[in-house]
């Protein structure tokens, strides 16, 4: 049951609608790596430099700075452009190369190729050429999920859809009026239904509930209503969500789970808590009070950041073929991101330093995160490489 259903989370966080009817997927997944096409293994050396960008520049407005970076012109563009180098550039083009794998069709690249390149621009100070360049790949996007809805129509495929639509419409803003803010709430609903699509695919694993279905499209009509305009519905659509996801998610089972079942529960439950906090300061910031960092950073690093810790060990082999030998080290990055944060946002209305030294051990744990999962692959490679040597021989 444990291995089954991870295979249905890389299916549906990378658009997947079932494998070919009489193959299985274990013979399809080396095949699938062998033809990867030159975009797919270059996309990582255009993605990683997004990643760095966008948390020095997240820490540079806090007055840390990475050693030998002082002075340095693309830390100050970094750091303007924090928001569109982390969300839209950083996770739109890794969702985009998801999505990209799960179709196999070249030109699907070219969304997740635009969406780095347009990051790359912004990092050269050149924002117009990097809104347009982001421009496109969103309406790219969009054709990509034209696809997938034309190999199958289903609720979490429409939802896929949403946030591709919420992408286009983020980039169309931030092209429009950069650094307005207008974007913000449209790059997160990108993030946001995606995650959505994908847990309410993973219901299919339980009973459903009388209303699960419908109460989420009203809770994420709510959301949508409030990225057109109105932050308090943003706030309440979150925490709805929220809500919603900690109690139809089969993850409160699995929870009870052993390895990485168990992980990975941890790591959505966790993540729901601080959508719920988002949620309830994105409103309070509506309505007046101090609360925009809570806002912002308990939804990208709380909620998302912890769904990406709690998938990559699915995702990343589902992509790129490397597989993962997962063990409790595993906790430690996730430990570390949490408590980090509640010390930003808790310690830091209080002491401006907590708040600054939170965010440091921010970064600290996503840094520490990829080489769990580089150790993680090494671990694999020494324990099977041999018998797969053997089999494949």
């Amino acid at each position: 049951m444990e291995h089954r259903s991870h295979e249905r989370t890389g299916q549906a966080l990378h658009g997947l609608v079932g494998p070919q009817p009489g193959r299985p997927r274990q013979a399809q997944a080396p095949q699938q790596r062998r033809r990867l096409p030159l975009p797919a293994r270059l996309l990582p050396a255009l993605v990683a430099p997004l990643l760095l960008a966008g948390l020095a520049g997240g820490l540079a407005r806090l007055g840390l700075l990475l050693p030998g970076s002082s002075g340095a012109a693309w830390l100050g563009l970094a750091a303007e452009q924090h928001g569109a180098l982390m969300i839209s550039a950083f996770f739109g083009s890794l969702i985009a190369i998801e999505r990209a794998v799960a179709l196999k069709q070249a030109l699907a690249y070219a969304a997740p190729l635009l969406s780095a390149a347009g990051g790359l621009a912004l990092l050269l100070g050149r924002p117009a050429l990097g809104a347009g360049l982001g421009l496109a790949a969103a309406l790219a996007f969009v054709a990509v999920n034209l696809q997938i809805l034309r190999r199958q129509t289903a609720p979490h495929t429409l939802l896929l859809m949403l946030g591709a639509l919420a992408w286009l419409a983020g980039n169309a803003a931030f092209a429009w009026a950069p650094g307005s803010g207008l974007a913000l709430p449209w790059w997160f609903a990108l993030l946001v239904l995606t995650i959505a699509a994908e847990r309410l695919e993973m219901t299919r694993l339980m009973r459903r509930r009388v209303g699960a279905e419908g109460s989420l499209y009203a809770v994420l009509a709510l959301l949508l209503a409030g990225a057109a305009g109105w932050p308090l519905l943003y706030g309440l659509g979150l925490a709805l969500l929220a809500v919603w996801l900690l109690v139809f998610d089969i993850a409160r089972r699995t929870v009870f789970a052993r390895g990485l079942s168990r992980y990975m529960a941890v790591c959505l439950l966790a993540g729901y808590a601080w959508l719920a906090l988002a949620g309830l300061a994105w409103a309070a910031t509506a309505l007046g009070w101090p609360a925009r960092d809570m806002a912002l950073h308990a939804l990208g690093l709380g909620f998302v950041f912890s769904m990406v810790m709690g998938h990559a060990p699915v995702i990343l082999p589902a992509i790129t073929g490397v597989k993962i030998e997962f063990g409790r080290f595993f906790y430690l990055p996730l430990a570390l991101l949490h408590g980090s944060l509640l010390l930003r946002l808790a310690g830091g209305y209080a002491d401006f330093s907590l708040r600054a030294l939170g965010a440091g051990l921010n970064a600290a744990a996503v840094a520490l995160f990829i080489l769990t999962l580089a150790g993680a692959a090494l671990a694999w490679r020494r324990r099977h490489g041999g018998a797969e040597r053997s089999s494949s021989s």
